[in-house]
């Protein structure tokens, strides 16, 4: 029975040893080494300040600036440590309600935007962090954004085009745009 026990405790010790602590050491220092932007969290910087992260999204309000997709943290917008998504299903009012005041909202900074909300506009993404907006939802705030900018809107979509990535291997996923790298690229033009 002692003997049982201790090749146990030595089997416990031995793979406590290797799964907590080599393991670990071994693939985060090897993610550091060859990916070391992601493994440090995929920060962006401007001007030696980190400004944010191309992985969480960050809350714009200003008419000037593109608009990610709603967030559901709460109580602080696109707050990673409350990731979430609100759990509100196609047939719950609250949803409806919400988005009507998102629709409303968006229609009264630009009410010569006569064109369909896209829906990511008005719903949150299951994380409540998405960063990313699709070129169709960038499209629909160019016009106010440029206008709010004193910008030629053909200026604004160049960018838009510009900040938009592909399919991931030319087939997975949808395309895309980073809004804080989008709104960082429209800060830039702006200097």
């Amino acid at each position: 029975m002692v003997t049982l026990l201790r090749n146990a405790l030595v089997l416990l010790l031995l793979l406590t040893a290797v799964t907590g602590v080599a393991y670990p050491v071994v693939v985060g220092g090897l993610g550091h080494l060859m990916f070391a932007h992601e493994a440090g969290g995929s920060l962006i910087e401007r001007d030696g300040k980190v400004v944010g992260s191309s992985l969480i999204g960050q809350s714009f309000t200003a008419p000037g600036y593109f608009w990610g997709r709603p967030s559901a943290t709460t109580p602080d917008p696109y707050n990673a440590g409350a990731s979430t998504g609100s759990n509100q299903g196609p047939t719950n009012p609250a949803l409806a309600d919400a988005a009507k005041q998102r629709i409303a909202a968006l229609r009264a900074v630009d009410p010569t935007n006569t064109a369909p909300v896209p829906v990511e506009l008005v719903t949150a993404s299951a994380s409540g962090l998405d960063p990313e907006i699709s070129p169709a939802a960038a499209e629909y705030q160019a016009n106010r954004v440029a206008k709010a900018r004193h910008m030629d809107p053909a200026k604004v979509r160049e960018l838009v085009a510009a900040n938009t990535k592909g399919r991931q291997l030319g087939l997975l996923g949808e395309p895309r745009v980073n809004v804080l790298q989008l709104n960082l690229a429209l800060d830039q033009v702006a200097r």
